[in-house]
This record gives structure tokens, sequence and C-alpha cells, in this order.
């Protein structure tokens, strides 16, 4: 580093002349200019500067030419006292003392200065240990019968390479060792990353039975943190890579508008065990994958923030609760609170997004039973959402930017159900009376379907063989559709039958593995719809089946051929470099 001021016969001066100042001008006696000229002395009247052709004119700031030495000055010129040329130093020069002006002591006595490159590396060394955090974190894992996953979802936390600056651990409702296990990780920790030294504190609340379940522990730890600039949710049974907290911070602070960022969610299949349960968690991560990707490719806008791994400003929860005259972020009126939580972020005008890079693994569901309750609460809770007018406590928004993938959502799920439920009554109609011809043409759709599936699976950053597999087998991935169909069915039963029912509790209790028959109820509606019909398609006459037939296969292939176009553009559109 070379110090703008060097030592002159009237103290410090310059060490680059003043622009506007012309050659050929007679630096004063022991200057370190030579051959140049030198500002006058103050209250001196500068010499005018020559003539010169107009042609011959440079900037002066070109012209000057330092010595090619620095001057010698006289001892008692170097060894004056600091007020000498502290006073006599230019406006804006280093005027603090030496040590505070880039300069410090000599050790040959006082006054002595040296050279500011012999501070350089204590200067480097404060940089190194400052923070390089811009922001403070505040984790909150609200856990519920965690014991299998929490010390693995804690320690996830603690592997960050941004560690989040305290971790709460909120227990509720739990009947295993997740409280015992959790306090094993209890009290403060020092983290070396390669962001340097990181000090974290776990703690660890067993707040008991809890009527609000979920939304309860969230409120609790949100009392906890709400101070802090950034509320980071964890669900109790996920874990994300290492640089997860770090990607999601940085984004969150170089953008004031993003009121909430979300990891993008997989699932992680190699601990899975059994024929089913591996199928099911396939199919999860299809679907894991396709709803990340559509909010990627939607501007990043992300529609739900999930409570599995999200960053929240405190500034825009603070924001959402006055705006809706609540106590806390979270409200137990809806089954799905991270929706509505969004909703109302969006709606006090900050962003919703969903980062590229930041990653999380969350628990699956590995029962039919339990992902029928979690789908049944995750549809019933958007469809009350969308659904226009008051439900309860709950208004619904059916505008709502952020339920317009939910809309395109149920309309294909309605329109997958129609295509099949026709294609498979039209077709044991024709067959009955012998019309049946076959067209190479009813090939092309599950063709697309699967081709659709495989870019999917592809798009996926650690596919594997069963991913591709569950694509392009075609069976699987049917077969998980009709059992997203009876998803879809009970949802919308439950909520215009208007019976009020505590999905939280039934998913809880589907989770322990109760007995419950409630996810074949679909198929065993179905099964008796269709005897119904054959029973009615036998009692017509052959000019009336006929009659059916003629107008039923028409208005099939008109919606197949629209879903099979739209699947097309799925198929071919372009993912602008994105990996879920």
């Amino acid at each position: 580093m070379t110090s703008p001021y060097i030592p002159g016969p009237q103290g410090w001066q310059p060490a680059q002349p003043p622009v506007g100042a012309w050659p050929g001008q007679n630096a004063p006696e022991g200057s370190p200019w030579q051959q140049q000229a030198w500002p006058a002395a103050q209250g001196q009247q500068q010499p005018a500067a020559p003539h010169q052709p107009a042609a011959q004119q440079q900037p002066a700031v070109q012209q000057w030419q330092p010595a090619q030495q620095w001057p010698q000055p006289a001892e008692q010129q170097w060894h004056q006292p600091a007020g000498a040329w502290q006073d006599a130093a230019p406006q804006g020069s280093w005027q603090a003392a030496p040590e505070h002006a880039g300069f410090g002591g000599a050790p040959s006595g006082p006054g002595e200065i040296v050279p500011v490159d012999e501070f350089a590396d204590d200067f480097s060394s404060v940089l190194e240990n400052s923070s390089v955090h811009r922001s403070t974190i505040g984790c909150i894992v609200p856990a519920y019968n965690e014991a299998e996953s929490i010390a693995d979802v804690i320690r996830s936390l603690l592997e960050q390479s941004r560690v989040p600056d305290v971790i709460h651990i909120v227990v509720n409702n739990t009947s295993d060792d997740t409280v015992k296990i959790a306090s094993e990780f209890s009290g403060p920790h020092e983290v070396e990353t390669e962001l340097g030294l990181q000090f974290t504190e776990v703690f660890v609340h067993d707040i008991g039975k809890n009527p609000d379940k979920k939304v309860g522990a969230l409120n609790y730890g949100y009392a906890l943190v709400e101070g802090y600039d950034y509320l980071l949710g964890v669900d109790g049974d996920t874990t994300a890579d290492r640089r997860a907290v770090e990607y999601l911070e940085n984004e969150a602070v170089a953008d004031s508008r993003i009121g909430g960022i979300s990891a993008i969610y997989t699932i992680d299949d190699r601990p899975i065990k059994g024929f089913i349960a591996k199928w099911l968690i396939a199919g999860q991560r299809t679907q894991f994958a396709a709803f990340n990707m559509q909010n990627l490719l939607r501007g990043r806008n992300m529609a739900v923030l999930g409570g599995q791994f999200s960053i929240f400003s405190t500034t825009a929860l603070r924001d959402i609760m006055k705006e809706n005259h609540q106590n806390s972020p979270w409200v137990k009126d809806s089954e799905v609170e991270d929706s509505l939580l969004s909703l109302q972020i969006k709606s006090a005008g900050y962003l919703t997004k969903i980062s590229p890079f930041a990653r999380a693994d969350v628990g699956g569901m590995t029962t039919l039973k339990g992902y029928d309750a979690q789908q049944v609460k995750w549809t019933y809770g958007a469809i009350e959402l969308m659904w226009p007018g008051q439900r309860g406590d709950t208004k619904g928004q059916p505008f709502h930017p952020n339920l317009r993938l939910r809309w395109f959502e149920q309309f294909s799920m309605l329109t997958n159900f129609f295509v099949r439920v026709a294609f498979i009554t039209l077709l044991i109609a024709s067959l009955s009376i012998n019309a049946f011809v076959f067209s190479p043409w009813w090939l092309l759709p599950p063709l697309v379907a699967a081709g659709l599936n495989f870019r999917m699976a592809r798009s996926m950053q650690k596919a594997n063989g069963r991913d591709i597999a569950f694509a392009v087998l075609l069976f699987p991935a049917e077969i998980f559709m009709w059992i997203r169909i009876s998803h879809f069915i009970r949802s919308w039963t439950r909520f215009l039958s208007k019976k009020k029912v505590d999905n939280w509790a039934l998913q809880a209790r589907a989770e322990k593995g109760g007995v419950s028959f409630g996810h074949w109820t679909p198929f065993i509606i179905f099964g008796i719809v269709a005897i119904a019909i054959a029973v009615i398609w036998n009692l017509l006459d052959p000019v009336t089946q006929s009659a059916i037939l003629w107008v039923g296969w028409p208005i099939v292939g008109v919606v197949t051929v629209l879903q099979t176009l739209t699947m097309a553009i799925k198929l071919f559109q372009r993912h602008q470099g994105f990996k879920v």
C-alpha cells in the first residue's frame, strides 16, 4: 500500500500534484518533485502557466512525472513533532495521529513513522476474524414423535456451512424419546466451517400437551426468535445439504422484497425398505419434482413456503401479523398453515421464492394409510383456501396468485379422473356389443405420459434407477395416479359434505399404524358404481347403447387430445438448467 502523502519541507504533501498545474514551474527547494511545478504556499499567487500551442497541450495529470527516487529529507525534518506535519497537511489528508492515519510510530523514537505496509498483516487478520454473517438466524424445529429422525436433523443443522445463530427444538404432544435424544445436543456449540468460526446454541423445549399441535409449536418458537432477522423453520424429519442455510440467507439478504424462501424438497429413498414403501416413495419423489419444477419455471415464485425447510423474514412476519390482526404468524384455522402463511406474505407485498440451490430431504410416507391421510389433509386445506366465500374463520381467495398452481392441479386431477373412468366405461360397453375398433392413436397419450415422467425423473439431481423405472414402465405411475385420484375424490367429498373433521388427528393416527380402511373407500365406491352401470347398460336397448357410444367416444377423444397436447407442451418445455 502506497501513502497518498509524502514528507516534504512544509510537512506532509500530496504524492501527486494538484490537477490543473502546468509543467515548467520550478518546484520548491527539497521537493520530491524534480523540475516540476508545485502549488504555491498558502497566501502566495501561483505563476501563470506558459503559453503553449493548443495542439501540444495535454491534461496536467498526464504531464506530471514523479521523481524516480524518494527524497532524503533532513534529519530534523523527518523527526519533527506530529503537530508540525498535522497542521501542514492538506484538507482531507492524514490528520489523525500517526498510528491512526496509516502510519505508526517507528521504534527509533517518538514521532517516528513508517509506511503503512508494515501493518498489512495486522489489517488482514482483522478482516479474517470479522464475522461474515450479514444477518441473524433463529431456527425452530417443531417435533412430534420424531425420535427416529431428530438426531439427524440437529446434526444436519450443526454441520451447515452457515450455522443458525440459535436452534430451538420445540417438542409437543410427544410420547416417544424425542426430548431425551434431542437433549443430548443441548448447549453451546463451536463450529469451524469455510465461512469461519461460528457459534450456536441448541435449546430443547418440551411444551407438553399442545392443542394447537404443530401451529402451537411454531408460534412458541417464533416468540423465542422474533428479535432475529430471519426465522428458519425445519420439520423434525428434514435434513438439508450442508450449504442450504447459506444459500437461503444469501438470497434473502440480497433482496429485501423476499418475505420467505424455500428449499427444493425431495425424499431420500436409500433407507426405505419394502416393495410397497419403495414404490410409494418413488411416486412421491416424482410428485415433489413436478411441483418444484413448476414453481421454478414460474419465475421461482413458490406457491407454498413449506415448513419442511424455509427461511422467513421476521419483518415480513410482523407485517402480516399486523395486517391480519394476529398475535402470531401461524393460525390454527387452516389445515395447511404453511399455505395460508404464504398467501398472507404474498398479499402483504413480499415475494415468496424457491431457491434453485438449497436442497433438503423430507420425510416420506411409506404406507398407503399414511400417504392417504397426508394428501387428503393437504388437498382439503388447499380447497378451503381456494373456495370463494367464508368457511369458518378462513376466507377463500380463489384469485390469489399463489393459488393458480393449486387450481391447475385440481383441474388436472379432474381431467385425469374423467378420462380414465370414461375410457374404461366406454371400452367395456363397446366390447359388450362387439362395437370396439382399435386405433393405434390410442397409444399416443400413454407414450407421451411416459415420456413426460421420464423427463421429470431425469430432471432430479439425485435420480436413480428406481425413478427411471417408475417413469418408463408406465404401470407404476398409472397405479400411483389412481391412488392420487382417490385422494382427490375423498378431499372434495369431505369438503362439500361440510363435515368438520380433524385431519391433523387422522394423519397422526394413520402414521401410528392404526386400523383404518378409509383410503380404500373411493375404490369400493367405484366398484359399486361400476356394477350399477353394468346392470343399467344391460337393460338398455341396442339403439340407445349405440347412441351413447356415438356421443361418448368423441367427447372422451376431444378431452384426451387436449390433455395430450398439454403433456406434450410440458415434455418439450425448456427447464432453463434447473435441477430438482
